[in-house]
């Protein structure tokens, strides 16, 4: 494999010219050719000339205020501003005379005297670009002292005219626990204001003052960063050129010496960044400016919460006991793997090749991914393989692959740049999927218009500069119900694409399905009592998605975690195909994948109906490819689900797991019913970072590897593959890939069989390509020369489908399918009379294990119920109050939010923190095609409570007992 080479990483200064039209001039005698549109500044770094600059970075728009970048061009008076300048035809720029020399000269050393001169000392040393623009004017000497009055007089105990260097400045501000803001530094450049509104969209920055009394502002309501609206995404700290905005990290480790470009383990967004180290330490984590999923922006979990990876509760040592009632004792990796391989052998043994099963993890790579359900379908001989993508995305799968032949979205994300209407359906972009959020508010501030349909009043529905055109804030459960209605305006109105639907679909199949959805009880106004919303708002929303332009559909969770998931997946696919929203940049049906690898985990084959690539295991032709290979014969019968697993164990036939990077007792649903499955089974082995919630239920723990130790590759939700790289060696010895092949190999020894062999995560890759029609393409070579590729990636498409279904449905034609609403089994009645949804919040990530253990705490450090000022009224709860959540399934306690963010009769609240037990509310009713949990919709009960609940307290009680580790001594 060749070693990946960093693209040309330089700031151009300005951003990059789309038009095709080129144009030749000549910069300091050199002739250069560049896109119309191109600024000066750039032509000039195309061909490696360097022009003085502070306020331009390449990607922000040209601002032309700190008067650095002069250049004369001949024939013109004056000496403009590069970065602001565009080429013309023929002209011939000069950057470097005794001129500019000495206007550049002048400039610097204003900026110089009203600056600390502590470079030795300070933390950006050797990486400050007003440090290095000062050596490149050559500047030497400062001649001015500083003014008297004013804020400047309180920065200098004493008049000092080099520079103040024994002066005393503004005070830090420390609020924020992974940046420092010194106004002192500020040379009021404005490029963290411009980054916080053009990249970010928060607007969270301010100029505050005038003159020498100018300075940045964290908004217009607050004086410090952390009480700000500022979202701590980083992007005003990377466009800082002093140290005015600074990672504290810099000023603990010192400055980077190298980096290693990888890609972020959170959401299904699969931004790339440069982890820069000191030695074997890690300073930051900088947002990559070639990633393609990101375009060098970032979130607050991506940019800074990587401290998990070495917390002090990171297990490093391999862990067995022989009851869940026993301490932990630490041990080698080959005497965990006998203990292990043992009794998985004995209970296969005992109660036959269907007792045990594995469940995989989105957190993990694809090549750990592909292993583990190889492990099962190999090792183990069968196909109990289940994981937490189809506990969130299945419906995705089945709805799509049904109705357009593929299981997964249909866009890149920079299709959202050309989209005239975005419909964004149960989903919360701006606290799941804060970067591809940004660019979707950008899209906004310049035109676009916002459908949002969700129960609840998101972070979504307005930002700086816009406002949705239209909130549906249906009752929760009833998506297919409003889905449907939208379709039914769209077809009794005549506002559906008929050469798109007989060119592209299925027509009679078309005729079909416009019989059903014209019936008048699919109307807005026959549906309004039942979803709660307005019939005229249903009928504006379907116009503007059918008339509006470019209509794309953004989705998530709270599309997928519904007992009709899977239906209101087709359904969305059905009003795509209706108005010929597909296939083309700005429109299509885009999945929001919630952790950082879900689409993988699925194209990996880890269901336990479907080999890699989303191919049933009845098919014996798939089937023979595998068997082939492996040497094994694979059972044609699909295995267990997660639940079947539990049920299975309740009943004593499931006796043994290997969960690898997953906290099931956490994120599923029905925590009573996941403990008793656990408590049930003889041999559960956790694979993974930390004691999770249930690891208190297992026999065997192995430690596992972040994803700054680990090389293999993550699927975003554009079906993006992102290589991610080794940063740093294993801290426990082995990443989770050989762990997995190292247990593997000691249960094949038992059964006199050969080895696996793997040496390198790109050798599995291998294997993916060689046997999934999809991957066949892809290798690791290929990902290293092409910076990414999205799949399929094969013959027909050598270098990846950004866009798939352009010319024709992957199935042939597209399917129009009924959408038939079926109410849901959970019902509100006297005793339960509200109901509960829940979501995420922006600086935690799902079961919080990784985000609890960083400064993100410091935003969000508990759950809390969100509840309608109405609601709580009536039960006499004030804000900040204990309160007892009950459904039938159980209950726990948590403090009450009073917001009208929820419409009466709906509560909120989020699952990130283990103490709340938010799923042990949460009910085992699920999605009829795939078993995704119904987490979106429970019938519910609030009452005042003096705390935490006696379910909570004896919880944490036996998660205490369940840690015990004995002493190495012992």
């Amino acid at each position: 494999m060749k070693d990946f080479i960093i693209p040309d990483d330089r700031d151009m200064g300005t951003p990059a010219s789309k038009s095709k039209t080129l144009i030749t001039l000549t910069i300091d005698g050199f002739e250069v050719t560049v896109p119309e549109g191109t600024s000066i500044m750039r032509a000039a770094a195309e061909i490696g000339i360097t022009v003085p600059k502070l306020c331009a970075s390449d990607n922000l728009e040209a601002f032309g205020s700190c008067r650095l970048c002069l250049v004369e061009i001949e024939g013109r008076n004056g000496t403009p501003a590069s970065c602001t300048t565009p080429v013309a035809p023929g002209i011939s720029v000069k950057t470097q005379t005794s001129k500019l020399k000495q206007l550049r000269n002048g400039v610097m050393e204003l900026y110089i005297s009203d600056h600390p001169l502590d470079c030795l000392t300070c933390a950006a040393n050797g990486d400050c670009e007003l440090q290095d623009m000062a050596g490149a004017v050559g500047l030497r000497d400062v001649r001015y002292e500083a003014p008297e009055g004013g804020v400047l007089a309180n920065h200098f105990s004493a008049k000092n005219t080099s520079g103040a260097a024994n002066a005393e400045w503004l005070p830090k501000d420390n609020s924020n626990p992974y940046f420092s803001y010194d106004p002192s530094k500020c040379i009021v450049c404005n490029r963290c204001v411009r980054a916080c509104e053009e990249v970010q969209g928060t607007f969270a920055l301010t100029i505050e003052g005038r003159g020498w009394d100018s300075r940045v502002h964290a908004g217009v309501r607050e004086d410090n960063f952390l009480a700000s609206d500022c979202v701590s995404c980083g992007a005003c700290v990377q466009a800082c050129p002093t140290a005015t905005l600074i990672e504290k990290s810099v000023f603990d480790i010192g400055t980077p010496e190298r980096s290693v470009i990888t890609t972020c383990a959170y959401c299904g967004v699969g931004c790339q960044f440069k982890a820069e180290m000191r030695g074997d330490e890690l300073v930051r984590m900088v947002p990559y400016k070639h990633g393609k999923a990101n375009r060098g922006h970032s979130c607050v979990k991506g940019r800074f919460a990587y401290g998990y990876a070495s917390h002090k509760d990171r297990i490093l040592n391999p862990m067995i006991r022989d009851s869940i009632n026993d301490p932990w004792k630490e041990v080698s990796w080959t005497e965990a793997m006998d203990f292990a391989a043992g009794r998985m052998k004995a209970i296969q043994e005992k109660y036959g090749r269907q007792s045990v099963g594995v469940i995989t993890s989105s957190r993990c790579t694809n090549e750990e991914t592909y292993l583990v359900q190889k492990l099962t379908r190999a090792v183990f001989r069968n196909n109990n393989t289940d994981t937490c993508a189809r506990v969130c995305h299945s419906p995705t799968g089945y709805g799509l692959g049904q109705t357009y032949g593929t299981s997964a979205g249909t866009q890149d994300f920079d299709s959202v740049e050309h989209c005239d209407v975005a419909l964004v359906i149960g989903a919360n972009p701006h606290s799941g999927h804060p970067v591809f959020a940004s660019r979707l508010k950008k899209r906004l501030r310049q035109g676009a218009k916002l459908i949002l349909i969700d129960p609840r009043r998101t972070e979504m529905y307005e930002g700086a500069h816009y406002r949705a055109a239209h909130h549906l804030a249906l009752k929760p459960g009833t998506n297919v119900a409003i889905v449907t209605a939208l379709a039914h305006v769209i077809v009794t109105e005549k506002l559906y694409n008929e050469e798109f639907i007989r060119t592209r679909c299925d027509w009679d199949e078309f005729q079909d399905y416009m019989e059903f959805v014209a019936d008048e009880r699919h109307s807005p106004e026959a549906i309004e009592a039942l979803t709660g919303v307005p019939a005229t708002e249903v009928r504006a929303a379907a116009r503007l998605y059918a008339t509006g332009g470019n209509a794309a559909i953004y989705y998530g969770l709270g599309v997928t975690e519904h007992s009709q998931g899977s239906t209101t997946v087709i359904g969305i696919a059905n009003l795509a195909m209706l108005t010929g929203n597909i296939g083309r940049p700005g429109v299509g049906v885009n999945p929001l994948r919630g952790q950082n690898n879900v689409q993988g985990s699925c194209d990996m084959g880890s269901f336990p109906h479907e080999l890699p690539g989303y191919r049933h295991v009845k098919n014996p032709e798939v089937r023979a490819i595998y068997e082939n290979l492996w040497d094994v014969q694979i059972d044609p019968e699909p295995g267990l689900r997660i639940p079947n697993m539990l049920d299975a164990a309740v009943e004593g036939t499931f006796k043994g797991l290997y969960c690898q990077g997953e906290d099931i007792l956490q994120s599923d649903p029905d925590t009573h019913h996941v403990a008793a499955g656990l408590a049930a089974m003889e041999c559960v082995i956790v694979h993974d970072l930390f004691l999770n919630e249930t690891a208190n239920y297992a026999h065997v723990f192995f430690p596992g590897s972040s994803f700054l130790e680990k090389d293999g590759t993550f699927t975003n939700a554009e079906r993006r593959i992102n290589m991610v790289r080794k940063v740093m060696a294993p801290k426990q010895g082995y990443a989770d890939w050989e762990v997995t092949q190292m247990f593997a190999n000691r249960m094949l020894e038992d059964q006199g069989r050969a080895p696996w062999t793997y040496t390198h995560p790109s050798q599995i890759m291998d294997e993916i390509a060689m046997t999934t029609p999809s991957f066949a393409g892809v290798s690791f070579e290929k990902i290293e020369t092409m910076g990414s590729v999205q799949w399929p990636c094969n013959e027909k498409a050598p270098e990846g489908t950004p866009l798939v279904h352009v010319d024709g449905f992957v199935r042939g034609k597209g399917k129009f399918i009924r959408t038939e609403y079926v109410a849901t089994d959970e019902k509100t009645g006297p005793k339960f009379p509200l109901l509960l949804t829940t979501g995420r919040i922006l600086s935690q990530y799902n079961v919080g294990a990784q985000t609890r253990r960083t400064a993100n705490v410091a935003w969000h450090p508990e759950d809390v119920l969100e509840i309608h000022p109405h609601d709580a009224e009536n039960r006499g709860i004030r804000q900040g109050d204990w309160v007892r959540l009950a459904s039938r399934a159980g209950a726990t306690t948590l403090r009450a939010d009073i917001t009208d963010k929820v419409s009466p009769g709906v509560v909120y609240t989020t699952f990130h923190h283990p103490d709340t037990q938010a799923n042990v509310i949460t009910t085992d009713f699920s999605d009829w095609a795939t078993n995704c949990p119904e987490y979106k919709v429970t019938a519910v009960q609030i009452s005042p409570s003096n705390g935490p609940s006696e379910w909570q307290e004896e919880y944490a009680a036996q998660a205490t007992l369940s840690r015990r580790i004995l002493p190495a001594a012992e």
